[in-house]
């Protein structure tokens, strides 16, 4: 649970975050760490690439990365207690699949190279 002395606490259902007075939905509690950290890593690496690049054709397609990365985390999409577990574990493990895929970490990698 967040701390209190930073304005951060959770809605009593678990759903929420409030941060600053603002509710944000909370990551899928249900999902491993093995899926949490790659998701939270993509998710960083595709903000990170988006505060840098100019052209707006590879920011849109960091904007879809930073969706789908939160979809796998549960924050995005379908609520993650509207599903069952095994639905919320195979959608994390296939935004991870899509985000891992063949070509595309290798193609932006290289894009951001040549910046």
């Amino acid at each position: 649970m967040a701390s209190p002395e930073r304005g951060v606490r959770t809605t009593p259902d678990g759903h929420h975050l409030v941060i600053d007075g603002r509710r944000w939905r909370a990551t899928d509690p249900v999902l491993p760490e093995e899926l949490l950290a790659p998701l939270r890593s993509e998710l960083g690496r595709a903000r990170s690439r988006i505060r840098v690049t100019r052209d707006e054709e590879q920011v849109a397609a960091l904007r879809g990365r930073v969706q789908l990365a939160k979809e796998g985390l549960g924050e995005r999409g379908q609520p993650w207690w509207e599903m069952t577990e095994s639905e919320r574990l195979r959608r994390a493990m296939e935004a991870l699949e899509k985000l891992e895929g063949p070509g595309d970490r290798g193609d932006q990698d290289r894009a951001a190279d040549q910046r």
